[in-house]
């Protein structure tokens, strides 16, 4: 009978123990549950702040960079204003105008943003034959100081194009002599040497075959030197290495 009553007890005791268990893991998991629904909210929450800083930010990025092109229009009004008043006085002044025109396009001539195309000389350079008795062979080579010489004395003679072998040269063209060969702005050109310019040939011809000028220098050097004039000569424009 004592048997009986203590299995009951404990019986009644697993049971009280085992609702508590359950009660508990309920809490447990209510509790739990809670805290990630508020640690979610509190993310969002900091993550719509950022969102709205952000935005600020963009819009005043937007002010600004409105701000700013209304002051770039306003220079831009300025700067139309200042054209118009050079083109009336311009217009004012038509010798002038023309003038400058010409200027404008000589200079585009000589620093070979266009095509050129006229009448002019052209004038070939060889090597000479070399003389066994001589001691030195450079003596009969065409050298970056001729080809300098009569460059010189064709832009001094009122040249708007030269071009070498084909190539323009430009008032800032590298010319180096190596050997049987000319370096023109890192292109290589070997001999013989096709100078063409653009211009007044009569002019041109004159200045180079006065006495003791270019064309005596070279001969001097030993230097083949043939000239002639053309009534038709065409130059593209400088390609520029990219």
């Amino acid at each position: 009978m004592n048997n009986k009553k203590k299995s009951s007890k404990e019986n009644f005791f697993s049971r009280k123990q085992f609702q508590l268990l359950i009660v508990c893991i309920t809490m447990g998991f209510i509790i739990g549950y809670s805290y990630n629904q508020a640690k979610d909210n509190r993310d969002a929450g900091s993550t719509n702040t950022k969102l709205f800083e952000q935005e600020d930010s963009y819009r005043e990025e937007l002010i600004a960079q409105q701000e700013r092109n209304k002051e770039l229009s306003e220079e831009a009004n300025v700067l139309q204003e200042k054209i118009r008043k050079y083109e009336k006085s311009f217009v004012a002044s038509k010798k002038d105008y023309t003038k400058l025109v010409d200027e404008a396009e000589d200079l585009r001539l000589l620093l070979g943003d266009l095509n050129a195309e006229g009448k002019g000389i052209r004038i070939t350079l060889q090597d000479g034959d070399y003389d066994p008795k001589s001691a030195n062979p450079n003596d009969y080579i065409v050298h970056e100081s001729h080809i300098f010489k009569l460059l010189n004395e064709l832009k001094i003679s009122g040249a708007q194009a030269i071009a070498i072998n084909g190539q323009r040269v430009l008032a800032n063209s590298y010319i180096r002599c190596n050997g049987p060969v000319i370096t023109i702005d890192g292109r290589q050109h070997p001999a013989p040497f096709v100078i063409e310019a653009v211009g007044d040939s009569a002019t041109l011809i004159a200045s180079l075959n006065l006495n003791g000028g270019i064309v005596d220098q070279l001969l001097n050097d030993n230097i083949v030197v043939s000239l002639e004039e053309d009534q038709k000569l065409t130059m593209p424009k400088a390609k520029v290495e990219s």
